[in-house]
């Protein structure tokens, strides 16, 4: 009788095992479908200080409450959960454009994300918001998450609310179509003239975005930036970037807000 009792109460302690491992190993993934919903109403094209960038609406995007409950919901949600490298990179990349926008609502009206901080304390550094329980600053997610995953297209994603970043994308990341949205964002940024790239042919000359400058080394075991991305562009600028002659200069970086 004893051992029947036993036997009944290992397999039940088994099967609860069980239980709580196929439900933890099936923790939902976060909602953003909140942000996918809040750039597309409050970001537009517009074109400021003579550059076309998909503009934000801060000072709607400050007062709806949809925004301040996607802050909340990050605040308690474990990004632990997240276990594919797409999963974790389409995570941090939203999370990332989220705090940035967060930093310029919770300080808004202001010129400029940097007039957050000061030089012995630069927004960077400063914290952007909670996220899991625990206090982040975009220079975290940035440097000690997001480039930790060796992934250079980043840096066409991650938006630091300043005119010559990339584009704020008008739809949320997911792990499901991430490689497709950076391979877009990476082909549009090198599209805008004035702050991703300009090739003059006959001058054997190439203008990049001071981003490409800033991570070079975030490219280097792809065989550097001009390598990297010669795909995305055209035949004849493609071209004119694999002359090993080209000559390299980089763009002026507007760090004015990215929209108003």
């Amino acid at each position: 009788m004893k051992y029947k009792i036993f036997t009944r109460y290992c397999q039940a302690s088994i099967f609860g095992i069980f239980l709580m491992f196929i439900s933890c190993s099936n923790i939902e993934a976060f909602d953003f479908s909140d942000w996918d919903n809040l750039v597309k109403k409050y970001v537009a094209t517009k074109t400021l200080k003579n550059i076309s960038l998909n503009a934000v609406d801060y000072s709607s995007l400050q007062k709806d409450p949809i925004f301040s409950g996607l802050i909340s919901r990050l605040e308690s949600y474990q990004p632990e959960s997240s276990t594919s490298r797409e999963a974790k990179l389409s995570f941090w990349i939203n999370v990332y454009n989220i705090l940035a926008a967060k930093m310029i609502t919770d300080h808004f009206p202001l010129k400029s994300i940097k007039d957050v901080g000061n030089f012995f304390s630069p927004v960077w550094k400063r914290s952007a918001g909670i996220v899991g329980r625990k206090e982040r600053t975009l220079n975290d997610i940035e440097h000690e998450i997001l480039r930790k995953m060796d992934e250079p297209r980043i840096h066409v994603a991650i938006v630091c609310a300043s005119i010559s970043c990339p584009d704020l994308r008008l739809e949320a990341y997911s792990a499901e179509k991430l490689n497709e949205q950076l391979d877009d964002q990476m082909r549009r940024f090198l599209q805008s003239q004035t702050k991703g790239m300009r090739v003059e042919v006959k001058k054997n000359r190439v203008y990049l975005s001071s981003i490409f400058k800033w991570f070079a080394q975030d490219f280097d075991s792809r065989g550097g930036v001009l390598k990297f991305i010669a795909p995305y562009l055209p035949a004849q600028e493609s071209m004119a970037l694999r002359d090993p002659k080209i000559k390299v200069s980089y763009l002026d970086y507007n760090w004015n807000l990215n929209g108003s």
